[in-house]
């Protein structure tokens, strides 16, 4: 599954500030321009175990944004305990969800390439979250993960035309490469790459 969006953030509406700690969750408070205060957000980093929280985030992603992935909903809603967690069981993998009120409402991976870059996908935001700056704290933790790794980009594939997660992604420092991508269902049309030159 690549980076996807139904982001559809706006970040001239809300202010996110985070405090980050060692432990695997960092806690975000979203507030509107005009003061109104929002759910308090909490990025979980996943271990094996947390397979049933990634299920529930990853089916509600594909239901709600099927353009914006290459897998299909009726390619995991049947799937068992085996498949969930072989995402888990990749070395030096990194899964993390975005909670509103303990309910998954985002998600994003890193995963480790051969060629000495991470690569972020599987990125979503709910549309109830959508317009207080999940994205761009999903974005945010696979960067520091992938740095934390000592990785020298991080690079990512997304749907031609998924405006919405371009605009994210080059809110981040990527940019469009001339790599191709993988071909999509249809045959003809091909993701599109962008990568960040990590420091």
């Amino acid at each position: 599954m690549r980076p996807g969006t139904g982001t559809g953030i706006n970040a001239n509406r809300f202010h996110v500030s985070c405090r980050l700690t060692p432990a695997p969750q960092s806690r975000c408070r979203s507030s509107h321009r005009a003061g109104k205060l929002v759910d308090m957000l909490t990025l979980r980093t996943l271990a094996v175990d947390d397979w049933p929280m990634w299920r529930e985030a990853r089916l509600a992603a594909l239901a709600d944004a099927p353009y914006a992935f290459t897998s299909r909903l009726s390619d995991w809603q049947d799937g068992g305990e085996a498949q969930w967690r072989a995402r888990f069981e990749m070395p030096d993998s990194y899964n993390v969800v975005a909670l509103m009120n303990s309910r998954p409402v985002g998600m994003a991976s890193g995963l480790p390439r051969d060629d000495g870059a991470g690569e972020l996908r599987s990125v979503w935001v709910s549309p109830e979250a959508r317009g207080h700056g999940v994205g761009d704290r999903l974005v945010m933790a696979v960067h520091e993960w992938a740095a934390r790794s000592g990785r020298s980009a991080l690079k990512l594939a997304v749907i031609p035309g998924n405006e919405p997660a371009v605009a994210l992604y080059q809110r981040h420092g990527f940019v469009v490469t001339d790599e191709l991508g993988s071909l999509l269902p249809d045959g003809v049309t091909r993701e599109q790459v962008m990568v960040k030159t990590l420091d």
